[in-house]
């Protein structure tokens, strides 16, 4: 159970880490005047494009705590809890990273952009405060599940109340991981609850794996809950406006994408969980462990880090829908080959990092 447990993980990560490479691809070179809403080709593409970021969150929360309960249970989680703070600060010093244009430095062009938070801060920064929650009530499973559920939702019911937060009286550097003010491409919130509805799955994995049926009943649960979301999540939280007169709920369905996000997330975790032995042993295990490699390896190519000379400073917002498509399949198979050939898995990019740090000490 455990092992297929991971597998169906891996896929899970291996379909989000694609969806991003041609999300990031299409968006940053297609030509504006083809983003036709009503074309349903469009349409599709939009639809797993807004998924792909809600489903790192939530697997990234649900791979760290299952580890940390599973390394806690076999009495050795302190070990872990520390390479997991080490690793959410690399990702945190890897975001940064990417944002540093060597060539603009030597001319004496300094930027904000640098301090600009993407996805690799923030979920470093989650990790950093799931880890948090698990020490708290490290010794109490079922209490550290409900924390996690409420904080999730918690997340997601205030969204309206931070959602145009201006922190212009705090350093751009913190304020950049609240507020978009700035340019921040996510921000802690609402982003941390989908890390912790992750580690919510995670805590009911690890408490019921080992039961009769626990996979049947899984698959069936993402899918009745995921459905339930997208169709009657906006509905109920209209229905707590009505009854309890709370303004934040009437606002909170009247812009509900997180919820029905995560009800997404969930189908798609049903998808892969239930098609788990047709997948099992193809190749998208293998690009599913190799995340973190992909993402460094495209944010090069596509943005041009440290150069600025990228596939955006020469094809920026220029190609056409046929073009952009033939384009995204020779990008996504040229930074899977990279990756294979020269990153054998994630911890590649930690051990190169660490050897640096180490150096300079």
């Amino acid at each position: 159970m455990i092992s297929n447990r991971l597998f169906f993980i891996d896929a899970v990560r291996a379909f989000a880490i694609l969806m991003m490479l041609q999300g990031h691809f299409i968006d940053t070179l297609l030509n504006p005047i083809y983003r036709n809403t009503s074309n349903l080709a469009f349409q599709i593409w939009s639809y797993f494009r807004g998924i792909t970021a809600p489903t790192f969150f939530t697997i990234s929360g649900l791979v760290f705590l299952f580890l940390l309960l599973r390394a806690k249970e076999k009495g050795d989680d302190y070990p872990r809890i520390k390479k997991g703070l080490y690793r959410s600060l690399l990702l945190i010093i890897i975001g940064y990273g990417l944002r540093i244009n060597i060539f603009s430095w030597l001319n004496g062009e300094l930027s904000n952009t640098l301090l600009i938070i993407d996805v690799l801060q923030c979920i470093g920064l989650s990790l950093i405060i799931l880890i948090g929650c698990y020490v708290l009530l490290r010794k109490y499973v079922r209490l550290l599940s409900v924390l996690l559920l409420v904080l999730g939702c918690l997340c997601f019911l205030t969204e309206p109340l931070y959602r145009s937060l201006n922190l212009s009286h705090i350093p751009d550097v913190f304020a950049n991981y609240m507020t978009k003010k700035n340019g921040s491409i996510f921000t802690i919130l609402p982003w941390f609850g989908f890390t912790a509805f992750g580690g919510f799955l995670a805590t009911v994995f690890f408490s019921h794996a080992h039961k009769n049926r626990f996979r049947l009943i899984t698959i069936f649960s993402f899918f009745i809950f995921g459905s339930l979301l997208i169709e009657y999540s906006s509905w109920f939280l209209m229905k707590l406006y009505y009854w309890t007169d709370v303004e934040l709920f009437k606002a909170s369905a009247y812009y509900n994408y997180l919820f029905t996000r995560f009800g997404n997330v969930l189908l798609l975790f049903g998808i892969f969980y239930a098609s788990e032995p047709l997948l099992k042993g193809s190749i998208i295990g293998k690009i599913g462990q190799k995340t973190l490699s992909i993402y460094v390896i495209h944010f090069i190519i596509i943005f041009g880090s440290f150069t600025g000379m990228g596939l955006k400073h020469f094809f920026s917002k220029s190609l056409t829908p046929i073009e952009v498509l033939f384009g995204a399949i020779i990008f996504m198979v040229l930074v899977c080959i990279i990756s294979f050939h020269y990153v054998k898995t994630n911890a590649f990019i930690y051990s190169k990092l660490r050897q640096v740090f180490q150096r300079l000490r």
